[in-house]
């Protein structure tokens, strides 16, 4: 499988060491940035990485940054695209089995690797349940097609 990945500077480094995870389980990563530890711009790679997700080039991505909030917003302003922010393995299972979750947010600096490798590894093993979880899909679908009210 083709997964996006994109760090800020915060998440260089565990972006680098879950390219080797993710070269070891088999999957492919492409990588969109950033590539050192300078201080840049979240949004830049979030989008990259987001919108390789939502034009298909990738099956699913996954964004690094200090908290992983940036990154998580950033993304989800894109049409189709549901990115969990996820802290430990029950949150990744539960992002993907009910809200099919297609980008997966980590926060670099506050969880440690082997917790990150796991979640990881969590959240792309775990299928999405489908059934009544489906409808809710649908729902936010619907909302990100709607327009202001005001």
């Amino acid at each position: 499988m083709k997964i996006a990945l994109g760090a800020d500077h915060r998440g260089y480094d565990a972006k680098s060491r879950i390219v080797a995870l993710l070269q070891e389980m088999g999957q492919q990563p492409k990588d969109f940035g950033t590539d050192s530890s300078k201080s840049m711009d979240y949004p830049d790679p979030a989008y990259a990485a987001a919108n390789a997700v939502q034009c298909g080039e990738c099956e699913m991505g996954i964004l690094f940054c200090g908290t992983g909030i940036g990154m998580s917003i950033t993304a989800n302003k894109l049409h189709g695209i549901r990115a969990a922010l996820c802290h430990d393995e029950l949150t990744a299972e539960m992002a993907r089995r009910h809200n099919n979750a297609n980008v997966l947010c980590l926060p670099a600096d506050l969880i440690g690797d082997a917790l990150m490798r796991r979640i990881v590894e969590v959240w792309l093993k775990t299928q999405f349940e489908g059934g009544r979880h489906e409808k809710r899909i649908d729902k936010i679908r619907e909302i990100e097609n709607k327009q202001c009210k005001g």
